[in-house]
Formats: structure tokens, C-alpha cells, sequence
């Protein structure tokens, strides 16, 4: 074979597929960046992707649209029409700034509040 022809050993579409199933496999194990196993690409070029898609809301439109492809499966509408309000109180460490932590007084907990909204499927809205 000449050089340039064969299979492709990296770059274009196998390296952002390796990027994307990268970033999953953070999402699923929650993993810290750079313990990323080596059969991936470095960590740092991971990470400035997952950034670089997040600000440009490439995440969120992804999400969307997954969502609304799971809806469609199930024979709901794509856009829901109702929601779920759910909340969970998180302990913080004694480092956290008191400004961002309080009190949950049903639980008795110290430290942040976290909210998301979900439709009526269990799908993340926000």
C-alpha cells in the first residue's frame, strides 16, 4: 500500500468519535478528566471539546434533540407539555464558601439545594 491509502489510523471523523465516546465514559463513571484510560486521546484535548461544545451549546442541542427522539419512540409529542419539580439537598465540605451553602431544616442537612425538571417520562428538561 502507498502512503495516505488503507484504513484510517486517526484524525477526522475516528478522532471526534473517540472524543465523544470519551466524554461519555466520564459521564458514566464519573471519572476525573484525567484519569481518562490511555486508549482514548489525552485527557486535555477531551476536555477543551467537552468546553469548547458546552459554551457553543452543542450539548444542550444534542440533549434536545435526543429527548425528543425518546419521546417520539414512546408515541409522545416531541416537546412536552408538563413537568416534575424535584429537589436534593448536598452536604458540602467545611471549605465551601458559607455565602453558597445553608440549612435544610426538613433534612437537617448543611450545605447546597439542587433543583431539575423533568417530563413526565423521567427525561431531563432542566
Amino acid at each position: 500500500m502507498r502512503r495516505g491509502q488503507g484504513r484510517r489510523t486517526g484524525g477526522g471523523r475516528s478522532i471526534r468519535r473517540r472524543t465523544v465516546d470519551a466524554i461519555m465514559y466520564v459521564v458514566r463513571t464519573g471519572c476525573a478528566w484525567r484519569l481518562l484510560p490511555h486508549d482514548f486521546p489525552p485527557w486535555q484535548t477531551v476536555y477543551w471539546y467537552f468546553v469548547r461544545w458546552h459554551d457553543e451549546g452543542t450539548v444542550t442541542h444534542i440533549h434536545n434533540a435526543l429527548r425528543a427522539q425518546v419521546r417520539q419512540a414512546e408515541g409522545r409529542n416531541a416537546e412536552p407539555t408538563a413537568g416534575l419539580i424535584d429537589s436534593q439537598s448536598i452536604r458540602t465540605a467545611d471549605t465551601v464558601p458559607s455565602m453558597t451553602r445553608r440549612f435544610d431544616a426538613g433534612k437537617k442537612v448543611k450545605g447546597r439545594k439542587r433543583f431539575i425538571v423533568t417530563d413526565t417520562l423521567g427525561l431531563l428538561l432542566t
